[in-house]
């Protein structure tokens, strides 16, 4: 369906909008902005303050008289939006060389800093956050490559890319403004990568044209002075299907005069998507047709996405509507309807219909780079291992923290994942209402008290809240020896990763009402799973394969909705067999799941539209592969998980929102 106007884009869509007008408008206060670079190697070390002479190498890449220069012949950039980090390593190279196959020329890539300094000083680069080795392969690959470092990049990213750990700084940071202990805290990371970076900039032999930093403009300019000579330009993004010429002539009153080449550094070949929408689409030739009207005038295009990937373990962004409560988080498939689908497919229409474009105005030659097969390793029977109280009681008590009131996951050093928030109360005999006036983002509420019969605790459901629906709740009548346990497993649905309300603390953030009293006397507990770029917990595997007691398998009801462990195992002959896979999640309700140790991400079949997730073959090993699900509410009845071959997202109920463009 072709779009015809800017307004009639889904409310969720004014993500981009918005930063169309933060890079056009905001100039001089907080805007992302991209400067083409000179040598590293040539810029001595001078006092701060005094002006450089710089002489470049011979290879320049340069603006002059509103065109591209790449060593004196004019460069139309058709690049696309790839993130190392949605995707895993050994497939860089397929999915870059696909873009090639498209006829691509440039890669752009974020730079998420919470990817990379998950703890305050604690820097990793390897494995998937192995950004030179990206690099490094983009040019192998014969690609220019625009980096987008940050510190903020948005991207359906959890945090905009800031580490949660910001939002404990006290006092409280102001995020992407001029706070000093902010720009500090900016300036260290910069510190860090930025000499990464340079060795590998164009006029140093390596394949980085451009590099956007959003920041307050005199750190941003002192950065830029110190230790770069650069080359500014504002470019612009729009609705698919406008018409771009008269917007490429606005976006030359923010640059100097001939040195703004149009560009739209995000061409949107789909949309994100967030639970309980259905999935976003795009018409393959409206798409392809409304990319042809930048090319066919020598204007420039980055296709965001050319190929979306996925987003791993914790890290899926999230966002808001009119209030911090209307609050939407994304799924952890990034397919975004990209031309290179999240398995890496590209025997698709949109593919296609943007390849049969592109080729017209590059003429680099095509490699052919067949798509990946799939395979379904049919039904895994899994079993629950462990129950949340296990993990409660498996949980060192030097890592529980006490407080007379809730406090965030955040100052309780939990960043991704779950809390167990425990406190105790009198029972009444007419029952008592519970009320968590502020709760980020999902709080499942369960009381306990030790059994007359049987020497272990069983936790009762009570209910849930959200912070996008929260109800009060009423607690039912027990008949403890003493004061009623109460447990509330608060989830970390992802942060907010753009708008007024990106400062996005999770867990309770207020106080808990009993009766319209407060309630004081809390325990936080952690509950330890890994996210991405971090090494499973030293306790994970005990955790998923410790064997129920007996005591334990008498009151195996998958019906009560206590939270689980669940493990399976699948087997696979021998290496030839290893391809990619698809977990189908129907007939389960939420969660998240392991492969093999690694958090392949959420799953929420019931809230949709995602029904499977994507296990890449790398992921996979001959022989004994192991499946492990903390499940949150309702198994299956079965206890069945299917390996299937396809992408699925038609689960969730028929009222879901429509997000078709």
């Amino acid at each position: 369906m072709a779009m015809t106007s800017r307004r009639s884009w889904p409310s969720s869509m004014g993500r981009h909008q918005l930063d169309f007008v933060l890079l056009l408008v905001a100039v001089g206060i907080s805007v992302p902005l991209f400067a083409l670079l000179p040598s590293l190697s040539l810029l001595p070390s001078l006092p701060r303050g005094e002006k450089l002479q710089i002489i470049t190498s011979s290879r320049k890449f340069y603006i002059k008289d509103d065109i591209f220069w790449k060593d004196g012949i004019a460069f139309q950039i058709i690049g696309g939006d790839l993130h190392y980090f949605r995707v895993l390593p050994e497939y860089w190279e397929d999915r870059l060389l696909k873009a090639k196959t498209l006829g691509l020329n440039t890669i752009q890539v974020y730079v998420p800093w919470n990817l990379h300094e998950p703890k305050p000083g604690m820097m990793v680069f390897e494995g998937i956050g192995d950004l030179v080795s990206f690099l490094k392969l983009c040019q192998k690959l014969d690609f220019l490559v625009m980096l987008r470092a940050g510190p903020y990049i948005c991207g359906e990213w959890d945090l905009g890319g800031f580490p949660a750990w910001v939002l404990a700084v006290k006092p409280r940071l102001q995020l992407r403004t001029s706070d000093p202990a902010y720009l500090k805290l900016v300036e260290r990371w910069w510190d860090v990568l930025l000499p990464k970076v340079f060795p590998l900039l164009y006029s140093n032999g390596g394949p980085v044209i451009m590099v956007q930093m959003e920041g307050e403009e005199k750190l941003l300019r002192k950065e830029l002075s110190l230790r770069m000579m650069s080359t500014q330009i504002y470019t612009v993004d729009f609705t698919t299907g406008d018409d771009p010429w008269p917007i490429f002539e606005l976006q030359k009153k923010f640059n100097a005069p001939g040195r703004s080449p149009p560009l739209s550094s995000e061409f949107y070949t789909g949309w994100l998507t967030h639970w309980g929408e259905k999935i976003a689409k795009t018409d393959a030739e409206f798409t392809a047709a409304s990319l042809e009207k930048i090319l066919s005038r020598n204007g420039s295009a980055v296709l965001y996405m050319v190929h979306g990937g996925t987003n791993f373990g914790f890290y899926n962004g999230a966002n808001t509507g009119s209030t911090e409560f209307d609050y939407k988080p994304d799924l952890t498939s990034y397919d975004y309807d990209a031309p290179i689908k999240e398995s890496g497919d590209i025997d698709n229409p949109k593919f296609q219909a943007l390849q049969r474009v592109i080729k017209k105005y590059n003429a680099v030659p095509h490699s052919i780079t067949p798509s990946k097969q799939l395979k379904a390793y049919g039904s895994i029977k899994m079993q629950m291992t462990t129950s949340l109280f296990d993990l409660v009681s498996m949980t060192d008590p030097a890592d529980v923290i006490t407080s007379s009131n809730p406090i965030s996951m955040e100052s309780a050093g939990q960043m991704f994942g779950f809390l167990l928030y425990e406190s105790s109360y009198i029972t009444k005999k007419s029952g008592n209402i519970l009320k968590i006036p502020k709760v980020h983002d999902r709080a499942q509420v369960f009381v306990s008290c030790f059994s007359q019969d049987v020497d272990v605790r069983v936790l009762r459901y009570i209910g849930t809240t959200e912070r996008w629906n929260n109800q009060p709740l009423s607690l039912p009548i027990t008949e403890c020896n003493s004061n009623t346990s109460l447990f509330i497993l608060v989830e970390n649905m992802g942060r907010v990763n753009y708008g007024p309300y990106i400062f996005d603390e999770k867990g309770i953030l207020s106080s808990v009402y009993l009766d319209g009293q407060i309630l004081h006397g809390w325990k936080m507990i952690p509950i330890p799973f890994h996210n991405l770029n971090q090494m499973p917990n030293p306790s994970f595997e005990m955790h998923c394969t410790k064997k129920r007691s007996e005591q334990f398998n008498l009151t195996n009801d998958v019906s009560q909705k206590e939270p689980a462990l669940f493990a399976g195992e699948f087997f696979i002959d021998s290496a030839e067999e290893i391809k990619d896979t698809y977990l189908s999640f129907n007939g389960w309700g939420k969660g998240v799941a392991f492969v093999n140790k690694f958090n392949i991400g959420r799953y929420w079949p019931s809230v949709g539209p995602q029904c499977n997730l994507y296990v890449p073959a790398p992921l996979l090993k001959p022989g004994k592969n192991t499946l492990v699900i903390f499940e949150l509410e309702s198994p299956h009845l079965e206890l069945w998980l299917e390996s299937v071959d396809m992408q699925d997202f038609t689960c969730g109920s028929n009222d879901s929102k429509v997000n078709q463009l």
